[in-house]
């Protein structure tokens, strides 16, 4: 109902002001403040102050006074507060929200007819996934999550450099080193097994004699040679290295969880001829220019030109990536992007080559994120140093299952609560906390991990909303029974803490459509804190099983609500919802 009583505002307001002859190009609809009883405000009259020659109070009267309530079906009333105008709830507004809000699919938006690829993570297939790039699977995976349960038809890809001289070092070393030299790995999975030869044949690089360093060199740029002519041998030993690599990150990625649609080669747009075909493009535009051995954009607006060819006719990344991106273009409707803040400049670069070659590049965009820190301090997988995400999860996952088995107090016990389901608990909270504690951030601000925070029941975290859908779900079991909508009278819910409760319920949909429109989902980790709280408040001061028959019934369809509400969030956000913690 939020959305659909937002629409209403706007046309009250378009109408009053038109009556007033005053422009209705910015009506200044915002959320009221906690404490301020109403579902919408207006601060218009702070715009129009000067334009009326009047202080803004006295204009957001005269706006006031044009609104006729009684022709508006989801307001009850227009109230101004100094310069703001309030409008207040109505009873159909209640009612309406707690019945559409009964629906398991409560949130989702209508089909928006519009195909669009997110690619995220993308991490080099060259060892084990660490905590520092852990933010670009997390919050890739939350927006895919938005933008789908927005209407939009999204498709999750995972592009995969398999072409760069990295992985011509990996293939190398992998070729060149005999298991019994390197250490044990880490775990028994395939990433941690192949990193040692990656590790080693770096340091075999760095350190090795100077004439064996040189033979290796020469077998390396054999390697790139062959992937640029399309060579079937080169490619085939690449691939057995990478997707050896992969199928072991792809485990870990899978404990977030973080899903993919497909896995995009780099190496596709080379062995197809579009990166060849690209080349010849950019060369033939007016802003390219060999120098320095190379062939170059001078791009308007950039200090730093893109190098697009080397003096040996071997391509980079960021020709390889632009051919990937006209065939996304081709594609989708639109393409989005989750990139560390280490790649906006090869970003912006990317989106003004496309410019010059004449795409339509509104259709792309781009998310950037800082890094994620644990107090120990920085990680490189290159030098083996760092922290493994399975590490953090691992650990998070054992602490969690300390919290919930102190937590369990003794109504639990009596239900015969299993190991099996300590197990899944834990699971649900430790994965959870990761999760939520990096996506709740703005993508741009860094974050530093820490586990009092991420792990506290009471405060803003995972475990607090998660307790909150356990706690709806605990009521509505021991009820036996959910309430007929027919059978339920929506006045009946009118203290504060139930009003409160359904208007934070009724915000849902417009959070996942602000979330999806901006490509910010800590705005839906937001919304969830306020509506447990807004719960919490409820659980509280109102009583449910206890009450007469009829206020418990309603009581109960509020707890439904909100249980559908919390859930879907948390789906949206990649948190698994607990029944019982």
């Amino acid at each position: 109902m939020f959305r659909q009583t937002r629409a209403e505002v706007e046309g009250a307001l378009e109408g009053a002001l038109a009556a007033l002859d005053l422009p209705t190009d910015d009506l200044g609809i915002e959320e009221p403040p906690e404490d301020v009883p109403a579902v919408l405000a207006s601060s218009v009259a702070f715009r129009l102050a000067g334009e009326v020659g009047a202080a803004p109070p006295e204009v957001a009267g005269q706006v006031a006074d044009e609104i006729d309530a009684d022709e508006l079906t989801y307001v009850d009333g227009v109230a101004t507060q100094g310069p703001y105008l309030n409008f207040l709830p109505s009873e159909a507004y209640f009612a309406e929200t707690l019945d559409a809000a009964q629906d398991d699919d409560y949130g989702r938006l209508p089909d928006r007819d519009t195909s669009l690829v997110l690619e995220h993570t993308s991490a080099n297939p060259t060892g084990p996934v660490h905590v520092g790039r852990a933010r670009n699977p997390i919050i890739g995976d939350a927006l895919a999550r938005v933008l789908s349960f927005a209407g939009y038809d999204v498709d999750r890809h995972y592009y995969v450099n398999d072409a760069g001289r990295q992985i011509a070092v990996f293939t190398w070393a992998y070729e060149t080193f005999d298991e019994a030299d390197l250490p044990e790995p880490e775990r028994d999975s395939p990433e941690y097994e192949m990193v040692r030869y990656y590790r080693k044949g770096n340091a075999f690089l760095e350190e090795g004699d100077p004439d064996e360093v040189e033979d290796a060199e020469a077998e390396i740029q054999s390697i790139l040679q062959g992937l640029e002519a399309g060579d079937d041998e080169a490619y085939e030993r690449v691939t057995e290295v990478v997707d050896t690599v992969l199928s072991g990150m792809r485990g870990t990625l899978e404990r977030l969880p973080a899903e993919f649609d497909e896995f995009v080669k780099e190496t596709r747009f080379m062995r197809d001829g579009s990166t060849d075909d690209l080349v010849d493009r950019l060369q033939d535009l007016d802003e390219a220019v060999y120098e320095d051995d190379a062939w170059q954009l001078d791009l308007p607006g950039f200090d730093k030109n893109l190098v697009f060819l080397r003096s040996d006719d071997t391509s980079l990344y960021t020709t390889r990536d632009l051919a990937h991106h006209e065939w996304k273009l081709e594609n989708y409707d639109e393409a989005v992007t989750v990139l560390g803040e280490d790649h906006k400049l090869q970003a912006d670069q990317l989106k003004s080559t496309l410019d010059l070659l004449g795409h339509d590049t509104d259709r792309i965009r781009s998310v950037h994120y800082s890094w994620v820190n644990l107090p120990e301090g920085g990680m490189s997988t290159r030098e083996g140093t760092g922290v493994d995400l399975d590490d953090l999860l691992d650990e998070s996952v054992d602490r969690a299952r300390e919290e919930v088995e102190e937590r369990m107090d003794e109504r639990i016990r009596d239900d015969d609560l299993t190991e099996a389901d300590v197990e899944r608990i834990a699971r649900q909270v430790g994965i959870g906390a990761v999760r939520y504690d990096v996506v709740s951030k703005q993508p741009t601000k860094g974050i530093t991990f820490e586990w009092e925070r991420a792990l506290d029941f009471e405060a803003q975290s995972a475990p607090y909303v998660q307790y909150v859908h356990a706690r709806c779900c605990g009521i509505l079991d021991e009820a036996g029974e959910s309430p007929d909508p027919d059978d339920v009278d929506a006045s009946l819910l009118e203290t504060d803490a139930e009003r409160d409760l359904l208007r934070a319920v009724a915000r849902f949909p417009a959070v996942v459509e602000e979330s999806a429109d901006e490509l910010r989902p800590h705005v839906v980790a937001t919304y969830t804190r306020t509506l447990a709280e807004r719960f919490n408040g409820f659980y509280r001061e109102c009583p449910v099983l206890d009450a007469d028959d009829e206020t418990r019934a309603a009581r109960l369809a509020l707890v439904a609500a909100a249980r559908h509400a919390v859930a879907n969030s948390l789906d949206v956000l990649g948190v698994e919802a607990p029944d019982s913690m």
